[in-house]
């Protein structure tokens, strides 16, 4: 058994090595942190996942007219457009991921001095300078080298919004015919719809419930934005769900030891995928076999709502509070701050507390009030501010008062919660919460006005058919009643 193991594990690695030698890669990422990429697994690992609306491989070749059509590509009026941004963390330990998505639409300094723009136009802004004032590079030399530049300029420009949350050392760009070859490689990945599609632009025509997609359907499924109740947000939830059954696909089930769908899975990733030079892809499979889909959750910046910019619908975004919703999913236990010796312990009963203080607080949100979707919006906003993400749902029963409840000595830590949250809240001791652990039920007090701001209005579903081709409205905010999403099963959406 032992022999049998090892050899499976040699030829799994083996075909990793053939990744490293025949992938695409791009020279985007600063020489000192990609000189730390080669290295054995000794800090976290902060790649950025990129769909790019090509429609070329990797090699910059047009994909073939039998493709385009199979794939419902559309009209060639975005290439260049990066429409799915999402930066993947992996802790030291290399056992849990956190992957957290940029809506396209995030209205944002742009790096590069071309100053606010959409979030998915940060690459063609460069890409376009480039192509205009290179004159020393002419044809398919030039256009790599405004991808280049492209590329660095997105990531400055998402590194600009998040701040110093993280420092991003890896690339991975895919294309349209990324998921139509990988999916088709892998034998389908499960995914599951609220209600069945029928939308003509993306080919979206799939049922309710349940189902196995791959190929042209996967494309359409991820690609999908008209005709959805938050549009771009919900398509957002929709690629979450699916990069999430990929990796449960993978990591679940026999891709790796079955060397039939191993070979056809490397081919795909070597056609349709570009990767950051000194990605070593081998080592980096070693240092991620511990991780399984179960460690691996999907979030979503916190936004403002939308807005008119210039006749272009965006969403709007405060900076800071991006910056603090990243630290908060990416602060790793040995990364993170200790908390200060010098200061005083705050006695159970004191109602002063450091609003800014390092001890880490898991929150618990319950909703028993009779307006639906506080819940998880509440947990959004907490977690913006700093505090872990707990169990979120509704209570067993409607209650009229708002109760925090924390462990017996831990009065500090509701305290704390209770500021983030108005002041509203009864405060009752526990003894059943862990260390650390705070439980938010909201109740019918929970004002009406906040609970709204907090849970945000969703804008009206795109009318979109194929005499009205109108844009999904940018207004929405995340769904409130969307639930949390991890790669481990599947999460009915929208």
């Amino acid at each position: 058994m032992s022999v049998a193991v090892l050899s499976a594990s040699g030829i799994v690695y083996a075909k990793f090595n053939d990744v490293n030698e025949g992938v695409v890669t791009t020279d985007v990422i600063a020489p000192e942190v990609k000189q730390a990429g080669v290295k054995p697994l000794d800090g976290a690992v902060d790649i950025l996942l990129v769909g790019l609306d090509s429609r070329e491989d990797a090699y910059g070749n047009p994909l073939p007219k039998e493709v385009m059509d199979l794939l419902h590509a559309g009209v060639n009026d975005g290439e260049k457009n990066t429409d799915t941004m999402i930066l993947v963390h992996i802790p030291v330990d290399g056992r849990r991921a956190v992957a957290i998505s940029f809506p396209r639409d995030t209205w944002v300094e742009v790096a590069g001095g071309f100053g606010k723009h959409k979030l998915n136009s940060a690459f063609v802004y460069k890409y376009n300078d480039v192509m205009k004032n290179e004159k020393s590079l002419t044809g398919k030399q030039a256009q790599e080298k405004a991808k280049q530049e492209g590329r660095k300029n997105l990531i400055a420009t998402i590194e600009g919004l998040i701040g110093k949350a993280v420092t991003i050392d890896r690339y991975a760009e895919v294309n349209l015919g990324s998921f139509y070859e990988i999916t088709k490689a892998i034998g389908g990945v499960e995914v599951c719809l609220n209600n069945p599609v029928d939308e003509w632009r993306s080919g979206a025509r799939l049922p309710a419930g349940k189902q196995t997609i791959e190929g042209a359907a996967a494309l359409s499924f991820v690609r999908q934005r008209y005709e959805l109740p938050n549009g771009d947000l919900d398509r957002i939830v929709r690629q979450q769900v699916f990069i999430g059954a990929l990796a449960h696909k993978v990591l679940s089930t026999g891709v790796l030891t079955d060397l039939t769908k191993l070979n056809a899975l490397v081919e795909a990733i070597k056609k349709s995928v570009v990767l950051s030079t000194g990605w070593d892809v081998t080592t980096f499979a070693q240092q991620m076999q511990g991780l399984s889909s179960g460690a691996i959750d999907f979030h979503t910046i916190p936004t403002l709502g939308g807005a008119k910019i210039g006749g272009a619908d965006v969403i709007r975004v405060d900076p800071k509070q991006v910056n603090e919703f990243v630290t908060s999913l990416t602060r790793d236990e040995r990364t993170a701050p200790p908390s200060s010796s010098t200061q005083p312990k705050a006695p159970p009963s004191s109602t002063t507390v450091p609003p800014n203080s390092d001890t880490k607080v898991t929150v618990d949100v319950r909703n028993a009030s009779s307006e639906t979707g506080l819940a998880t919006a509440v947990q959004n906003i907490l977690a913006g501010k700093g505090f872990l993400r707990g169990a979120v749902g509704d209570a067993p029963a409607r209650q009229r008062t708002s109760t925090l409840f924390h462990r017996p000595g831990e009065q500090a830590n509701a305290e704390r919660v209770n500021v983030e949250l108005g002041g509203q809240f009864k405060l009752t001791a526990d003894s059943s919460l862990k260390t650390g652990q705070v439980r938010a039920v909201l109740g019918d007090d929970f004002p009406t006005a906040m609970g709204r701001a907090l849970s945000g209005q969703t804008g009206p579903v795109a009318q979109g058919s194929p005499t009205t081709p109108s844009q999904p409205s940018s207004s929405a905010s995340l769904p409130p009643s969307a639930p949390p999403i991890n790669a481990d099963g599947v999460t009915c959406v929208n």
